[in-house]
């Protein structure tokens, strides 16, 4: 079987759909419609998760008990922090960096 190569044509499409929303209210009205409930809590929880991580001052077992998430999933989100692609860190760092102006 064919490995999918990332970002597809299609994911690129929605990349840059996502980058000409204008503000936070355009931002929650179409996410809205594009995932479920769940998936934006979901989505919000690893990014709670992965901001807790950064700052490196709570254990997994707060981090799970803050997020109400098991420990399985703060792995997953530490896994991903710091094995995956960068683009946690990329936005945490500027995150930190915007609220430090």
């Amino acid at each position: 079987m064919k490995e999918k190569r990332y970002p597809s044509k299609e994911t690129k499409e929605l990349f840059e759909a996502i980058l000409n929303l204008k503000n936070l209210s355009e931002a929650c009205l179409f996410f809205r419609d594009l995932l479920t409930i769940k998936e934006i809590d979901d989505s919000s929880s690893r990014f709670q998760i992965a901001k807790l991580l950064h700052q490196r001052k709570f254990s997994y077992e707060k981090i799970a008990k803050h997020c109400k998430v098991s420990t399985t999933t703060v792995t997953r989100v530490a896994h991903w922090l710091r094995h995956g692609l960068g683009g946690y860190k990329l936005i945490l760092n500027r995150l930190s960096d915007s609220s430090k102006k």
